[in-house]
């Protein structure tokens, strides 16, 4: 599996693996021993990047709590030196959106929470969830530093961050990654790669595939779960919105053609091609997507044919995409 450089020495796979559609926000969870069994199998394809959260908790059918953490840290605990994992803090969902909670008591209990449930003695990569504007990102970048240190975690990150908060951040505890939502319909983050190239921080791209549109496997017919499945709210997933997309969809399909993959491979080859500091992390219940998704980094598009899909993409129109819940505090 090829590799990248996270910031100055974290080394991860080209491709990461988004483990949250196994408990939340894609409808029922999957049941906790299929849910091992695939986060264990992308490991054993290639997969050495895991990214997951606290806050990533959903119900199985049979009314069983999922929860994320504990899922990734059953499913890798033998080979628990050989993988990086990343985990998040300072987030809560409610019904109406996101909660922020940065102050630094709530980061030392959550810090504790997760190496209990990861079962590890330290997390590779922990992301603030999200800004919390209450608490100075100083303060946040400060408990890093101490974390560091007492060997809690290893290197840190933000989600969701900006260009201000990040050179503030970086300044007083350097920053690894931001983890930012990412894909060909949501392209507003491309502002930060000359800071990020500048301090030499990595981009970790969340919904690289726009929550699945772009893998081309849904049409206007497909109905989804009413039990907590917010495709189903996406604007990219309503009916008139295939339309909308038909051109864009059409250039990933005739990339896919060309390049002998497939189109979900073409959206995230891309982005890996773009920047060498640019890591997908889509999330997969199906085995085969699984090793689909990580052929991507084994599609080599040319530089001229990266520059001509940018080029497109300023050109076309095409649907809303889903750009995140809304954020209470």
């Amino acid at each position: 599996m090829k590799k990248k450089i996270l910031g100055k020495d974290l080394e991860v796979s080209a491709v990461g693996y988004g483990c949250m559609g196994l408990s939340h926000a894609y409808g029922n969870a999957t049941a906790h021993n299929e849910a091992v069994k695939i986060i264990r199998s992308a490991y054993e394809n290639g997969y050495t990047f895991f990214d997951t959260a606290r806050c990533y908790v959903g119900t199985e059918e049979n009314g069983a709590i999922s929860d994320n953490e504990e899922l990734v840290g059953e499913a890798l605990k033998d080979v628990r030196n050989h993988v990086v994992i990343a985990t998040k803090f300072g987030v809560n969902h409610s019904t109406d959106g996101l909660v922020t909670d940065s102050r630094p008591d709530s980061i030392r209990k959550s810090v504790e929470v997760s190496l209990k449930r990861l079962n590890v003695e330290h997390i590779d990569l922990y992301y603030q969830h999200r800004i919390d504007l209450d608490v100075p990102i100083e303060e946040v970048a400060g408990l890093m530093s101490e974390l560091i240190d007492e060997g809690k975690i290893t290197h840190w990150g933000m989600s969701e961050a900006d260009e201000e908060h990040i050179r503030r951040a970086h300044t007083v505890c350097p920053v690894t990654a931001i983890q930012n939502r990412y894909s060909m319909m949501s392209r507003w983050h491309e502002s930060l790669f000359s800071v990020l190239e500048e301090l030499n921080i990595g981009f970790v791209a969340f919904s690289p595939l726009a929550n699945g549109i772009l893998s081309d496997a849904y049409t206007k017919e497909d109905v989804f779960d009413q039990n907590g499945d917010y495709r189903r709210l996406m604007p990219q997933f309503q009916s008139e919105s295939y339309g909308q997309n038909e051109e864009l969809l059409n250039l990933i399909r005739r990339l896919a053609e060309e390049n002998n993959a497939t189109p979900s491979q073409i959206a995230l080859s891309w982005m890996i091609q773009k920047k060498p500091y640019i890591v997908p992390i889509p999330g997969t219940r199906n085995m085969e997507r699984l090793k689909e998704n990580l052929g991507a980094a084994n599609v080599n598009m040319t530089p001229a044919q990266i520059e001509q899909i940018d080029t497109a993409l300023n050109q076309m129109k095409m649907s809303e995409v889903f750009g995140g819940s809304k954020i209470l505090k």
